[in-house]
């Protein structure tokens, strides 16, 4: 009953985690369309029927049912048609030619029909009007927000509370030398012995120099290790308060390949890759070690790389999805997720009986973080009616202008909402497929933390 409760705490606190950031993202739109003069109606957290709403001057606050996403419905989003315009003359937009409203974080398509009342303000106060460097400052003011939520979040959790990394204490002696790929972990006849085990290496051991020279962490430790195959190394290690020295020969074998952050490399196909190194069979003990705040950045690139990286491979790792939802296959964990996934994982992590409260509030701040790295690079797509696609459209209207003016040609007009609406269209009914195929997933198939 207890566990039930932490994980219906869990998944609240997800949602209000992912409210704040909506909001905060959807700020990021608002604030500098409105110093710009822009007219907005509406500045919503969340899709469907509305819970909740105010209107304090010309713009509703609101809250409504499905924490999904969010949008700021401003006037004037693209300049009318061509044919409208000549209909009702420049500058003004007829009620049948209005244009979508901009989503927020998260998804774009819904609430299409939560669109600006073109009556509502003059033409001048249309987005369309103001020139590409404004128009861009706003598109990119949402994901600019949701990195600065996530570097605020990583700079808590690197630096406040800090990372479980390995410590240069063993914390383990292998008996034997096991493939890499391998998935048992006993030992059978005919397996090598391990060079550690044979050298006398016991857990709780300190490493603290290798052939005289200190090292500082466990990864310098690793690297050469790895490099020296067939070479005897003397261990300088302190055992209980006592210094001594082993001598160990790391044996030649494969195991996976590691970058320069110490992390499993990957091939194109995002497979882990192996190659043939050193190794002797120990592995470190953990420790919680603060971090300098220069890890904020890195750890910042890191996420976004991974999931630029699933971006790419998009097409295939649905298919995956796919496979894992309607077949055996088992869902990937460094896979592409729903919001029903992300709150079954906040879920999981209030609901473990065996982590302290200060493990809980680390790893929730990992996932938000995580979550708004995920929505920041997302919107960056440029893809309609995504944050990127708007960027897109307003540098393609610049460079348009530019080619004008070198020409000396009079300005062309604003490119024109109805030629972009079958791509943009295409693109929403892609968004809604994965979305349900991952919900789907999510329920009769989720990544989860327990085992």
């Amino acid at each position: 009953m207890e566990s039930t409760i932490w994980f219906i705490v869990g998944v609240l606190a997800l949602i209000v985690g992912l409210g704040i950031s909506i909001g905060l993202h959807e700020w990021g739109h608002f604030y500098p369309a409105k110093r710009f003069g822009v007219g907005i109606t509406k500045f919503m957290v969340g899709f469907g029927p509305t819970l909740w709403s105010t209107k304090p001057g010309e713009t509703e606050f609101g809250i409504k049912a499905i924490p999904l996403g969010g949008y700021v419905a401003m006037h004037g989003m693209f300049a009318p048609s061509e044919k409208g315009a000549s209909e009702k003359g420049a500058g003004e937009v007829g009620a049948n030619e209005r244009a979508p409203r901009r989503g927020g974080a998260g998804t774009d398509f819904a609430g299409l029909d939560d669109q600006p009342d073109s009556d509502e303000f003059d033409d001048s106060r249309s987005f369309y009007r103001l020139s590409v460097f404004r128009r861009i400052v706003i598109m990119l003011g949402g994901p600019a927000m949701n990195l600065i939520i996530a570097t605020v979040l990583y700079a808590v959790l690197l630096m406040g509370f800090g990372v479980v990394q390995p410590s240069l204490t063993v914390g383990s002696v292998s008996q034997c030398v096991l493939p890499a790929t391998e998935t048992r972990t006993d030992c059978r006849p005919g397996d090598p012995a391990a060079p550690g085990n044979q050298a006398g290496m016991e857990p709780g051991d300190v490493i603290l120099a290798v052939d005289g020279q200190e090292v500082d962490s466990w990864l310098v430790l690793t690297e050469i290790i790895r490099d020296h195959p067939g070479e005897t190394l003397a261990l300088t290690i302190d055992r209980e308060g006592t210094t001594r020295e082993i001598r160990i020969t790391p044996l030649l074998t494969e195991r996976f390949a590691m970058d320069s952050r110490g992390q499993v490399a990957v091939d194109s196909d995002g497979q882990p890759m192996v190659e043939p190194v050193g190794f002797v069979g120990i592995g470190a003990a953990l420790e919680t070690a603060r971090q300098p705040i220069s890890q904020v950045p890195v750890a910042i690139g890191d996420n976004v790389e991974g999931v630029t990286r699933v971006i790419l491979t998009l097409p295939q790792r649905m298919v995956q999805v796919s496979q894992a939802a309607f077949g055996d296959d088992e869902r990937d964990p460094n896979g592409p997720i729903s919001v029903v996934g992300v709150g079954r994982i906040a879920g999981e992590i209030a609901s473990i009986d065996d982590i302290e409260n200060h493990d809980r509030i680390a790893s929730f701040i990992a996932l938000l973080a995580s979550l708004n790295i995920a929505l920041f690079v997302f919107n960056l797509i440029p893809l309609l009616p995504l944050d990127g696609g708007h960027v897109a459209v307003a540098l393609i209207d610049g460079i348009r202008r530019k080619i004008a003016s070198i020409r000396g040609s009079p300005p062309p007009n604003p490119t024109n909402p109805q030629k972009l609406m079958p791509l943009t269209l295409v693109v929403v009914a892609a968004l809604i497929s994965m979305s349900v195929l991952l919900m789907y997933a999510d329920i009769v198939n989720p990544i989860s933390l327990i085992q």
